[in-house]
Parts: structure tokens; C-alpha cells; sequence
């Protein structure tokens, strides 16, 4: 039997560590091009936006001060601090459940997940508030559904549920879950909610919270949701094994192999009921707010490929049934430690892969581009140099009168650009336009009219990147007299060169470009 007390301090201590190792993490390696796009999100508020809602720019600006200060630890210090909240919620639900022990586990499990401890807990996506909100949520559920009497406080806590799941769903979309699965555990197990006002004021509420993702759709023909519908729709011909596979594969990285094994095992048990891990309530609500997200977008990957942390939430409530298993097996071993030995190889896994991982983004440990593979470590790495680098050859430029002092930068799509506007125009004062169709460009068709119309007679820059070129004369000859290479600045990491940037200027645009916010 383990002593609380020490159940605790071992709880305490992985809540510190997890908390620094994620500031450091935030403040060590420049932003994703997920990162500094959702940048514009708290840049160019709006009530929703043309990918997700609006959530994840409405903390940004919060954790920033309103942008006052925009340095990469502040931009992901809202990921930092829902992430170590998470942590902790793990830990409280765990211990709600069954009890502190279980609890433990379940946030070592959070934080062995690579989706958990890094994707939604030190990066700032829309994941990081969605996990956290949808925590708040399970929580709250499991403090209220169960409860056979339906007495005032479960209707409360209910009632406070559904905030936690409006501000989910005002994260991200497939929050929409959480409202299924408690429609599933009402209907299948305890209709007496259905006689409440507060079950139909739990949907009236979240339907009000989310109510600006419907308001700025209809303001934009329902472009968002039309955007993702065309992501999972399933008019594709034919099964494609490829997409599933690489699904499933994913899915297991994302949630750490290790942690996929324990949950395995743990839903084998709950499936020929060797053992009752949890009360039949918690874990109904466990299995209905996890299992139908997961294979939704399962079965959409048979035919349309698919981002495996799409699921990422849905793993969160199992995570719960694999420390109760682990919590169980525990009480049946002659000599248990305070921590399984999965759990810590789990823990090792995830340190390793990490450490490597920003080793690679910072020095280039190993040498992918020597041996011709593909390095994604370079989408976080060489920024601020080509920012540095492009500030000295713009005013050189300026200076001599080769090009206009107000020539904005001009690309393609919407990531270089928000890079671009983070790491080049933010420090010297450029807007950037992303011109394109709007499946390329995003929130780049809004930000265009909030920069300005290009006159007639406007210069500007244009941008190539050797890992990403696109050819200036065949994207924009027809718009401009003149399209001109100016110098190519060189990226390094280490002793390595490890991209190259080709600087066009742009002169003379032959027409005025005119933008417009609204979707026809």
C-alpha cells in the first residue's frame, strides 16, 4: 500500500518538472508554421476563422498581454500553462475515479504521450485549450451523469460542464464529441436526465458559447465548415489501405507505443470483464467520450487521408482505463514499486525522443539532408537568421532606390507567409500578402484587406525557399513589370548550409489589387 502522502509529493514533483521542461522547450526553439499561423489568429481577431475557432488566438493574446510581448516563450506560454493545468487534471480525475495512486498514473501517462506533453501541452495549437477545456468537461460529467438522483449539485456541475464544453468546441470542432457521448450515456443508460431542464440547458448553453463560429460562418457563406467537410469527405472511390496504415501508425507514435500497449491491454480486460477496473458509470463516460471519436476518424482514413492527432482527444478518457489497469496490477505484484516498469519505460521513451528531437532542431544532429531524406526539424529552425539576413539586404536595397521603402512581401500560401510576417515583417515593420486561391492562402484572404489594396506602381518582395520553391515570373509575371533576383541569403545550422532563400524584387505592379474580405 502506498502512503498518500508519497503518492503526492511523486505528483508534485512530475507537475514541477513537466512545467520547466515545457518553458524551456517554448522559449529554445523557434515557432512551427502551425505556431506562427495561428500568430495571426491573435494578430487579426475575429470570431472564428477560416481553419479552426477562435480560441487559440484569444489566449495567445491573453499569455501575450495583447502581443506586448510576442517572443516565442510568450506566444506558447498559453500551451505551457494548459498543458501543466492538464497534468493536473489528469491527476484529479484519476484520483475521482478511483483513487490517488490511479491518478498518478494517469498523469504519467499524459505526460509519457507525445500528443499530450508536447502537441497539446508546449505548442501552442488549438489543441492545447481543446484538451484542457475538454478535461474541465470529463470532469465535470463524471461528477454529475452517474448520479441516479439527479440532486441539485450533479444538475449544477452539469450546468458548468457545459461551459467547458462550449469553450472546447470554441477550440476545436471535433469537440462536438464530448455533446455525443453525453447524449449516448443518457439515452443508453440513464434517461431519467431526460426529464431535467438542465439536460436541454446544457445544449442551450454550449449552443450560445459557440455561437460566434456560426455567426461568422453565415457572414462567410459557411466557408469553414464546407473546408472541413472537404478534409473527410468520403465521395472518394475506393478503399486505400496506405491512408489507414499510416493512420494507425501515427496514432501509435502520437500516444507513445508504450502507452498503446498498456491501453490495449487494459481495454482486453474491460472487453471479457477479467476484471472491473472502474465503476460501470466513470467508465461508460470514459468509453462514450473516447471510443466514437476515435473511430470516426478511422474510418475516414479508409478512404481519405487523415492527421492522426485528429484523435488525440479521444485517447485522453482511455488514458484513465490504462492507469486503473496498471493501478490494479500493481496491488497483484509480490513487490510493487511506486512506479511500473511500463510506466517508466514509457517516461524514458518519451525523454529520449524529445531530447533528440530539439537537439535536431537547434544543431542538426543528424545529417538528413547529407544522406537526401527529408528533414522536418528545418520547419522550426533558420527564422530569425533569414529575418536578420533579409532586414540588412531590404534596406540596402531601399537605400540605393532599387525598390520602394514601403514594399510589402509577397508569397504564395499561407505558411511561408505567416513565418514571413513573424520572423521578416514584424521586425521591420512589412506587411505580408499571401496572393492565391483560398485553399492556399487561409486567413490570408482576410488579412489582405486589412493590410491595404497594392496600388498601381507598387513594388514588393518576393520570397523563394530551396526546400519549397516557387517560381516568382510564372506565379506573378503578369502582374508586375518588372520581376527581378536580387541575392540568394544561405541558412546555416552548424557547419551545415540548410536551405537557401532566392529574394526577387517585384516592381511596378501594372494594376491596382483590390481585396475583399467576404466569401461569394
Amino acid at each position: 500500500m502506498v502512503s498518500p502522502r508519497r503518492t503526492y509529493l511523486a505528483f508534485y514533483i512530475l507537475l514541477a518538472l513537466s512545467a520547466l521542461f515545457r518553458g524551456f522547450v517554448a522559449g529554445f526553439i523557434e515557432l512551427g508554421n502551425d505556431e506562427v499561423y495561428y500568430l495571426t489568429y491573435a494578430r487579426f481577431p475575429a470570431l472564428s476563422h477560416f481553419d479552426h475557432p477562435p480560441m487559440v488566438g484569444l489566449v495567445i493574446q491573453f499569455f501575450t498581454f495583447n502581443l506586448a510581448y510576442d517572443s516565442e516563450f510568450f506566444v506558447r506560454l498559453a500551451a505551457v500553462v494548459f498543458g501543466t493545468l492538464s497534468t493536473g487534471l489528469m491527476f484529479l480525475i484519476g484520483k475521482q475515479i478511483r483513487n490517488p495512486l490511479t491518478g498518478l498514473y494517469a498523469a504519467l501517462l499524459y505526460t509519457a504521450s507525445f500528443y499530450g506533453f508536447i502537441l497539446s501541452g508546449t505548442f501552442m495549437l488549438p489543441d492545447a485549450p481543446q484538451v484542457f477545456f475538454w478535461l474541465v468537461t470529463l470532469y465535470l460529467l463524471l461528477l454529475s451523469l452517474p448520479d441516479r438522483e439527479m440532486v441539485k449539485k450533479s444538475r449544477n456541475f452539469l450546468l458548468l460542464a457545459a461551459v467547458t464544453a462550449g469553450l472546447a468546441l470554441l477550440s476545436k470542432y471535433h469537440s462536438v464529441f464530448l455533446l455525443t457521448g453525453v447524449v449516448a450515456y443518457v439515452l443508453f443508460y440513464q434517461r431519467g436526465w431526460l426529464k431535467t431542464r438542465e439536460f436541454y440547458l446544457f445544449f442551450l448553453i454550449v449552443a450560445l458559447i459557440s455561437a460566434p463560429i456560426f455567426f461568422w460562418n453565415i457572414e462567410n457563406n459557411f466557408i469553414s465548415f464546407t473546408f472541413h467537410e472537404s478534409r473527410i469527405s468520403l465521395t472518394e472511390s475506393g478503399l486505400r489501405p496506405q491512408f489507414f496504415l499510416t493512420e494507425i501508425v501515427g496514432e501509435f507514435l502520437y500516444n507513445n507505443p508504450v502507452n498503446m500497449v498498456i491501453l490495449i491491454a487494459a481495454l482486453v480486460a474491460v472487453w471479457f470483464r477479467r476484471r472491473f477496473l472502474l465503476e460501470k458509470p466513470c467508465l461508460r463516460i470514459l468509453l462514450w467520450t473516447s471510443i466514437p471519436l476515435i473511430l470516426v476518424f478511422q474510418s475516414f482514413s479508409l478512404v481519405r487521408s487523415t492527421l492522426p492527432h485528429w484523435t488525440g482527444p479521444g485517447y485522453l478518457g482511455l488514458i484513465f482505463i490504462s492507469a486503473a489497469f496498471l493501478e490494479e496490477r500493481r496491488g497483484n505484484s509480490s513487490k510493487p514499486g511506486l512506479i511500473p516498469w511500463p510506466l517508466t519505460a514509457a517516461l524514458a521513451l518519451m525523454l529520449a525522443i524529445s531530447v533528440t528531437t530539439i537537439g535536431q532542431i537547434r544543431y542538426g544532429w543528424v545529417p538528413l539532408k547529407k544522406w537526401h531524406a527529408a528533414d522536418p526539424s528545418l520547419d522550426m529552425t533558420g527564422w530569425e537568421q533569414l529575418g536578420t539576413k533579409f532586414d540588412l539586404l531590404a534596406k540596402y536595397n531601399e537605400d540605393h532606390g532599387l525598390i520602394g521603402k514601403n514594399a510589402p512581401i509577397v508569397t504564395f500560401r499561407w505558411f511561408p507567409a505567416a513565418n514571413f510576417d513573424y520572423y521578416l515583417g514584424r521586425r521591420i515593420s512589412k506587411p505580408v500578402y499571401a496572393l492565391g486561391t483560398l485553399e492556399r492562402i487561409h486567413k490570408y484572404h482576410w488579412i489582405n484587406r486589412i493590410n491595404g489594396n497594392l496600388r498601381k506602381g507598387s513594388d514588393a518582395w518576393f520570397i523563394s525557399l530551396s526546400d519549397d520553391y516557387e517560381d516568382p515570373v510564372a506565379l506573378y509575371g503578369s502582374l508586375f513589370m518588372g520581376i527581378v533576383p536580387t541575392d540568394t541569403l544561405y541558412i546555416t545550422r552548424g557547419r551545415d548550409t540548410v536551405r537557401r532563400a532566392f529574394v526577387f524584387r517585384m516592381t511596378d505592379l501594372k494594376e491596382e489589387m483590390v481585396f475583399t474580405g467576404r466569401i461569394d
